[in-house]
């Protein structure tokens, strides 16, 4: 029988034999897709989810990794991004010199237009209500230190740099115009078994199956939410004005010595931030009704008003917001019985760049963890914060380096990517610094909105004490420059 068994297995056609192997799902149309498989998967083309992705690139020892980036926006547009010498766009950050060795270390910094980059070089922050003052600047400091307190550059300069790095490094599978249907998790076949892994579903069909899925889609993130990570905060009930003004010339410092200028007003810090040249980038936080109106007057009633939250008292400045129109005039009326001295505040704005005025809304988010199993969340995704501080592109770019970091770790010591005891090092890093930050910003922002009480005086005593205290100026410099010995 044994043989004769073996007599009949001779005439079966060996190509039946290979189709009968196959999984049978294999043989329907209607079967899904095999998801492509990658060892990171980041979802967010923004700078923090791009620095992500040139970091891994760059080094030679996670060069090898397999790895996709996720849009929801076109690429191309950003690729090609470029503005006139006396234009530029709103949205601006504020780079610590921590975060510009990062970009030069991943050698994104070298392909950012630098000549639409503004080093600044002293600051000057003071109390709206009673006047005092502290000025920041390396005078004095400890040698080496540097000059540059930082820089500024436009957020599309920036990813567009990034992406041109990207693009010389080559490597990376960029699914841009898609976006996220669904993540769900992987399912067990023949050849692998998936159940553990994330697998993001785009748009159009295509299935990406992540080692480690990364989010670096913003505040509101899916990944954040497929990894069941709550995200704990509040709104601030301010708005966030944006706009690229001129100013009469190139600031008090001329060319080489530029100043940034930040005065906090009961409704919320107002910030003169140096561009190049004569133009500057303004940040004005305040209520969603002063946001409205500021949105609505016409460019000279517009730069009246920035003028005024600069020089004028807070009563007068709160006057000007109840008027539909006329600031203009208003506020040459109010300059002749205002005394000011016009070196100590900005420059006078004398316009304001045309469809440059926009407004968002502030608010504080911290994401309960940064991690879970075969996930992690940088930027935006894990956390929010005011921005009074310029401290927002930099937390992202701190996490990046870590998450960076901790995954060379991983891959040079044996270890899965994914797993949560591989990512641990990047939680513990990140997320106590992170939080003292938050909780500074938010405790300055809720110190400077009372007008009036007790606690003015008591805020401005120990302002003008950091300011006479230089050691203690010069720490709170490195802390936030990112230099030095680290305390949170």
């Amino acid at each position: 029988m044994e043989a004769l068994l073996r007599r009949r297995a001779v005439y079966v056609c060996q190509s039946c034999v290979r189709s009968a192997r196959q999984p049978l799902w294999r043989n329907y149309s209607s079967a899904p897709p095999r998801p492509d498989i990658y060892d990171v998967v980041c979802v967010g083309g923004g700078p923090a989810g791009l620095s992500l992705l040139t970091a891994l690139r760059a080094n030679p020892n996670t060069s090898h990794l397999r790895v996709a980036l996720v849009e929801a926006q076109d690429l191309s547009k950003i690729r090609s991004w470029s503005l006139p010498p006396t234009k530029f766009s709103n949205r601006c950050s504020s780079l610590t010199p921590s975060s510009v060795k990062f970009l030069e270390q991943i050698g994104a910094w070298e392909h950012m237009a630098r000549d639409r980059v503004q080093p600044y070089q002293e600051m000057q922050v003071w109390d709206g209500v009673s006047g005092a003052r502290i000025e920041f600047d390396w005078a004095g400091a400890a040698p080496n230190t540097g000059t540059t307190i930082a820089y500024m550059t436009e957020n599309l300069n920036l990813t567009s740099g990034l992406l041109k790095r990207l693009e010389e490094l080559g490597g990376v599978s960029t699914f841009d115009n898609a976006r996220v249907e669904n993540i769900t998790y992987g399912e067990e076949t023949e050849e692998l078994d998936l159940r553990e892994w994330p697998v993001v579903q785009l748009s159009g069909g295509k299935q990406l199956s992540a080692r480690l899925l990364v989010g670096a889609d913003g505040a509101n993130s899916p990944v954040r939410s497929f990894a069941n990570i709550e995200a704990k905060g509040w709104d601030y009930n301010r708005h966030g004005v944006v706009a690229t003004v001129e100013l009469e010339g190139e600031g008090w410092g001329g060319e080489f010595t530029k100043i940034a200028y930040q005065r906090f007003l009961p409704t919320g810090p107002v910030a003169m931030l140096p561009m190049p040249g004569k133009y500057s980038t303004l940040v004005w936080s305040t209520t969603p009704s002063n946001a409205a109106l500021l949105k609505s007057l016409s460019p000279k009633d517009f730069t009246a008003m920035v003028n005024a939250a600069f020089t004028l008292s807070t009563v007068d400045l709160e006057y000007m917001h109840t008027q539909k129109s006329g600031q203009e005039e208003e506020y040459s009326w109010r300059m002749e019985h205002t005394p000011v001295d016009h070196r100590a505040v900005p420059q006078v704005v004398t316009g304001v760049q045309e469809g440059t005025v926009a407004s968002f809304p502030l608010k504080l988010r911290h994401a309960d963890t940064y991690v879970a199993e075969r996930v992690a969340l940088v930027g935006d995704a894990a956390h929010t914060i005011h921005p009074l501080a310029g401290q927002g592109l930099n937390q992202g770019q701190g996490d990046v380096k870590s998450l960076a970091k901790t995954i060379e770790y991983a891959v040079t010591h044996g270890q899965d990517i994914g797993v949560g005891m591989s990512l641990e090092s990047y939680v513990s890093e990140r997320y106590a610094a992170n939080h003292v930050l938050l909780g500074v910003c938010d405790k300055l922002h809720k110190l400077y909105s009372f007008g009036s009480g007790p606690l003015v005086p008591l805020r401005s005593l120990g302002l003008s004490a950091v300011n006479a205290l230089r050691p203690l100026k010069t720490f709170v410099m490195n802390q936030a420059a990112g230099n030095g010995m680290k305390v949170f």
